[in-house]
Order: structure tokens, then sequence, then C-alpha cells
């Protein structure tokens, strides 16, 4: 089995062939690239990670269902079949005590004999990452306070080839160049702010151009809401 650095979800259950596991569950869900790139051998990096952090928000929400003597638990992966039917991860109690509690069984479709037998009409609901639709809007009214110092000092590696050695006041103007010009575009085009949930908040992550003439963006600031009228942004992603 391979290494699981920091996955709660491994500290939670045993899962005795992750991979082939993994490989199951993209295999019954309705189609999605699940690697970067295009790699000669899957490797669902990102159905990996995904799996992980909707683990992570279903337990802070308290929606990881068990039977009344504990011994057998799922969740709702958030993903569906093809034909749009619910699937589930599916866990018995672990029989080796010096392990995790839980032992992973399969990952099943809402209508398999087991899940409703175990679980009935108790089937847990799938992670929530929001209350506010707004949140998931960039709105152009806020005021949009960014780090710069933070941003070049930490993400210098992150930058363009042809401006990883120009000195720091000709990064902060680029920088400071490209966050107006988003701002502006975001306006006409809200599209172009794009949510994602990190540390138990949304973000959005805004393109920055920094490349004479390049419509491909070099980096994504990310941007959260610190009040109703104000963003702040430390980061920023290749």
């Amino acid at each position: 089995m391979e290494a699981k650095n920091n996955y709660e979800l491994f500290e939670f259950a045993y899962f005795p062939k992750y991979h082939q596991n993994i490989e199951d569950l993209a295999n019954i869900s309705d189609k999605e690239e699940w690697d970067f790139g295009n790699p000669v051998q899957k490797r669902y990096s990102i159905l990996k990670n995904y799996l992980e952090y909707t683990f992570r928000r279903l337990k802070l929400e308290k929606k990881i269902a068990y039977t009344d003597d504990k011994k057998h638990a799922c969740f709702n992966t958030g993903l569906v079949t093809t034909n749009l039917e619910e699937i589930f991860a599916f866990f018995e109690i672990n029989k080796n005590t010096n392990k995790q509690p839980y032992f992973f069984r399969a990952f099943h479709k809402k209508s398999h004999n087991e899940l409703l037998i175990r679980f009935g009409e108790n089937l847990p609901d799938t992670a929530n990452y929001f209350e506010n639709p707004a949140d998931l809007i960039f709105n152009p009214r806020c005021e949009l306070i960014p780090d710069l110092d933070h941003i070049i000092r930490d993400n210098k590696n992150r930058f363009p080839n042809f401006l990883k050695n120009q000195p720091e006041s000709e990064l902060r103007m680029r920088l400071q160049g490209a966050i107006d010009e988003i701002k502006k575009r975001v306006r006409t085009n809200y599209k172009l702010a794009i949510p994602q949930y990190y540390n138990n908040r949304i973000q959005l992550l805004l393109p920055l151009y920094l490349t004479p003439g390049s419509p491909i963006p070099d980096l994504a600031l990310a941007v959260y809401k610190i009040n109703e009228k104000t963003y702040a942004a430390k980061l920023a992603l290749p």
C-alpha cells in the first residue's frame, strides 16, 4: 500500500488495495479526467485528493453514517454513476484492533443491497461547502488587498522564467499591474474567478497574466473574504 502522508481518511480506515480501490471508483463513476496531464499510467491523483478532502469536510459536518452497533460505516462520495446514481464508500469495523478503526470494503451505488440492508433510509448526504451562493462569485465592489511582499518572496519560483531574476521592485510592479487588470476583467466576466475550497473556507482563484501578449495566465491569485467589504490575498499558485 502506497504512502499516504497526512491523509485523515487513512487514519479512519485501512485500505488493503488502495490504488485498485480508487481505480474501481473511477470506473463506476461518471467519466472525468482524474490525472494531471496525460500520464502513461493512470495514477488518479485528482481523484485521490478529491476523496481525501471530501472525507475531511464530511467529518467536519458530521455526515459519516454508522450503524447502531457501529460495526459498519459509510459516506457519500459526492460522485455519481453515468445514470446519476450516488456512490458511497462502505466500511466495516476493523478486526485488527492495532490498526485503523474501520476496514474499507467497497464503493457501492446507492441501490446496492448491502447499503440498503445496513443503512436503509439513513444514507448520508453529500458535503456542503458553502451557505451563501454569493461566496462563489467575486464582488468587484469589494476592496482587494494583496500582500505583495509575501506573494513575491514566498512564490518567486512560480513566476515566469524571464521574471525570476528581476529585482523585487520589477516583480511588484508587474504583479500589481496584473492584479489591476484582472479586477477590471472580472467585472465583465465573473466566470474568470474560479472558486475552490481550502482550509475550511471558500477561496476564489483569479488568473494573472504576467507575460506580455500571452493568452495563458502565469499565476492564479488565491483571494478570500475577511469581511463583507474586503478580500485579502497572500498566495499565488502556478
